[in-house]
């Protein structure tokens, strides 16, 4: 059996009088700090006919606040950082890294940005940037062979009005008929201190870092912390759609509602994908790839969310094989698997991955999944920046029989949704019973 690695990341955190968490991690082995912001805005805050918004504002944020009206990238990468930000359905987070010299500079602008950023969006900024994020959504998804496949999937599985029906990207009508008022109303709404939370990890001393946040950030007005929000969603049958797309092969793909982010059963769930579709040594891919070559690629996976999550399986049909008999194989894979469970190998090796992920977040103070990074996801999502031992601890505590418990529950094949996509004008390679759908 794995054994949990011991997990010590030392932090202190301080709220500022504004509503500010302030976590600080001193790590002096390289001469750099990680800064890293945490919105808890995503795309679930939205509604519909108002999509977009989480993301449009990723792209304002990096293009100048009220004190540097200009682009974020050029000052900060002549002082040698590296920078990024993201937006997903929870959160939005910006995050630099930059030699211990830099902190100032990067604290500086990540308050200004916080603070001043509204009377620096211009109704030609933010018109430019509208363009650049159709642009995006155009190449990423609407031209991007099964671009629009998991937008389908999700419409199909959230009710219209459930904040999970949209993708992040947002809709094209609804971006293109953003209103400049709309978007500051957001942005007042949800980026303020009383909704973020920053961190600071790397080669600086707390008592420096704390006193370097309330300098910055101390005198920025509060703003009121939005309500948390709770939506509910349920497939009581099973759902079959067919999407015609541009793609030369047929792919199927399955989905079903699962539990929220850390609730019970998320990790079982998180260690099923792993069993079913993480490399050529799991369930299908061996089965379906390697034995039975009725696919060419396979996947699975938990995708856990605030509010909660959705199980994936995804298979691309190989030359001359059908999604009827694919389709067919997959259910009796899942089958053997909710009949009997994954074996103690398939557990053995689903949880050494699961804790190889959570050592290498925990390589580098700054960027994606960095330390700076895990505490502020662990602070924003649980309220508990040091859930590191906690979270991995879910992991090891799984069992076969509750993970087979958990695909039992929540894998029923008759409420999922099962989407075809198949090549355009060719309706009749999609399982029997697909109803068409378009995505926009």
């Amino acid at each position: 059996m794995l054994a949990v690695a011991p997990v010590d990341l030392p932090f202190t955190k301080r709220t500022l009088a504004n509503g500010l968490d302030v976590l600080v991690h001193e790590d002096h082995h390289v001469p750099i700090v990680a800064v890293n912001v945490w919105y808890h805005v995503g795309s679930k805050n939205e509604r519909p006919g108002r999509t977009g918004f989480a993301h449009l504002f990723e792209h304002l944020m990096f293009e100048g606040s009220e004190h540097h009206n200009t682009g974020y990238f050029a000052p900060l990468q002549r002082a040698g950082a590296l920078l990024n930000g993201s937006t997903n359905t929870d959160r939005t987070n910006y995050w630099e890294v930059v030699p211990t010299g830099a902190v100032d500079l990067a604290l500086w602008m990540e308050s200004d940005r916080m603070g001043y950023l509204r009377s620096a969006v211009t109704r030609e900024r933010f018109e430019t940037q509208r363009d650049v994020v159709l642009n995006e959504r155009r190449q990423n998804y609407e031209n991007r062979p099964y671009g629009l496949a998991l937008m389908a999937v999700l419409a199909a599985l959230f009710p219209p009005d459930h904040p999970y029906h949209w993708m992040t990207i947002g809709g094209a009508d609804d971006i293109r008929t953003m209103q400049l008022d709309d978007v500051q109303a957001f942005f007042r709404t949800y980026y303020h201190p009383s909704n973020a939370s920053l961190a600071l990890a790397g080669d600086i001393e707390t008592s420096r870092a704390l006193d370097l946040a309330e300098e910055y950030f101390g005198e920025l007005p509060a703003g009121q912390r939005p309500e948390p929000m709770r939506a509910d969603a349920a497939v009581p049958r099973e759902i079959r759609l067919v999407l015609e797309d541009r793609v030369e092969l047929p792919r199927v793909y399955m989905a079903w509602h699962s539990p929220a982010m850390f609730a019970s059963r998320d990790a079982e769930m998180d260690l099923l994908g792993d069993v079913l579709g993480h490399g050529k040594t799991s369930r299908l891919y061996r089965t379906l790839v390697y034995e039975r070559r009725l696919a060419l690629d396979v996947s699975a996976h938990q995708s856990s969310r605030e509010l909660s999550g959705f199980f994936l399986v995804v298979a691309t049909a190989s030359p001359g094989r059908s999604l009827t008999e694919l389709a067919a194989a997959m259910d009796a894979e899942l089958q053997r698997l909710i009949d009997r469970g994954p074996s103690e190998d398939d557990m053995e090796r689903a949880k050494a991955q699961i804790e190889a992920q959570f050592m290498y977040r925990l390589q580098t103070v700054g960027g994606f999944g960095g330390k700076s990074d895990q505490l502020n996801a662990y602070n924003v999502l649980r309220g508990i920046p040091g859930f590191f031992a906690a979270d991995l601890a879910r992991y090891q505590q799984a069992t076969r029989d509750s993970v087979r418990e958990a695909a039992e529950h929540l894998l029923r094949l008759d409420r999922r949704v099962v989407l075809s996509v198949v090549p355009r004008g060719q309706q009749a390679l999609a399982l029997p019973g697909s109803e068409p759908v378009s995505v926009s």
